[in-house]
């Protein structure tokens, strides 16, 4: 076995869920990432978040005792509204739908920012603030279903906070396209081109996505052709990425940031039974058998690994039904 690390030059991590969940760090995120320059690892953040600016989101990372500059934090604000200038004429009028950054990056782009939907504006771009209010949703709707351009930062529809899962941006986005009957055009993960940009810009030539969904993170990393890591530490768990969409598998799954130092397990297969350190597993129809303790993570990984080499285009409709005998 080899460290999980030692395979790649850089790591792009999403935020929640990983390094923190609401105002706190997660136990050992912290020390883990501040390793990786000790490793000669390069570190870039990638997040759909588009309330805050590079800077504060670097900021916030460093009180957490994580290493970070604003120059390493790659968000979905800048990224929406580049998207949104490449849909739209020079000097477009634009109702901005989220924070002060997200304006800010939107006349970045030599565009128009409208304060109502009495304004006309050419398009609506929609991202995540707490501050949000129906009006808000309300006036991008009227400006929706008048024919303005519609695009999204990201579409989370949870946002993982201390006390548990908040409504996240996603959960907005709906609103309004249940309102409007359209849908947008969507600049952030599960999107390849975050992803791509943060790799360009630090100058990893294999990097590590890290995330904790399935949806957003592990899925724009596999669009993008990288190796993807799901972290344990927020929304996914190991049921939920066995039964995992094709598009949505991650190549590496680990319970927190700290194992990146540690021997990832290989995985053997023998006529149909997958092997990870002591856990076997094998598929019979519908059913995962797995020979190990479910709170282990070894019978997981070969479970995953079972049941995705017998669905490796297509999973059936339903959840496979999972069955641990303990050795």
């Amino acid at each position: 076995m080899t460290r999980l690390i030692d395979g790649f030059d850089g790591v792009l991590t999403d935020l929640d869920g990983v390094v923190y969940a609401g105002p706190k760090a997660i136990t050992g995120a912290p020390e883990a990432l501040s390793k990786l320059v000790g490793d000669g690892k390069r570190l870039a953040y990638v997040t759909n978040n588009a309330s805050r600016s590079s800077a504060e989101v670097a900021s916030h990372l460093r009180k957490l005792g994580a290493p970070a500059t604003a120059e390493q934090v790659f968000g979905s604000a800048l990224a929406g509204a580049e998207l949104l200038a490449r849909n739209v004429s020079a000097g477009a009028t634009v109702f901005v739908v989220g924070s002060q950054t997200l304006a800010d990056s939107v006349r970045s782009q030599g565009l128009h920012v409208a304060n109502s939907w009495d304004h006309q504006p050419d398009a609506v771009i929609q991202g995540f603030t707490p501050s949000l209010a129906w009006k808000d949703l309300a006036e991008a709707s009227f400006a929706i279903a008048a024919g303005a351009l519609w695009v999204a930062t990201n579409t989370d529809m949870t946002l993982p906070q201390e006390r548990g899962f908040a409504p996240g941006n996603g959960t907005m986005v709906a609103a309004i396209a249940t309102a409007t009957g359209k849908y947008p055009l969507v600049a952030g993960k599960p999107g390849p081109a975050l992803f791509e940009t943060a790799a360009s810009h630090s100058n990893v030539e294999r990097p590590l996505v890290i995330g904790d969904r399935l949806d957003t993170d592990i899925l724009g990393g596999n669009r993008a052709g990288m190796a993807t890591l799901l972290v344990l530490t927020g929304v996914d768990s190991p049921r939920t990425a066995l039964a995992a969409r094709v598009d949505e598998r991650p190549t590496y799954m680990v319970g927190s940031l700290t194992e990146l130092y540690e021997d990832y397990p290989a995985i053997t297969a023998d006529n149909g039974t997958y092997s990870c350190g002591g856990a076997t597993a094998r598929v019979s129809g519908s059913t995962v058998n797995i020979s190990g303790r479910e709170d282990d993570l070894d019978s997981w990984r070969a479970g995953c690994a079972a049941w995705w080499a017998a669905h490796p285009g297509v999973i059936p409709d339903a959840a496979p039904e999972i069955v641990f005998a303990t050795v």
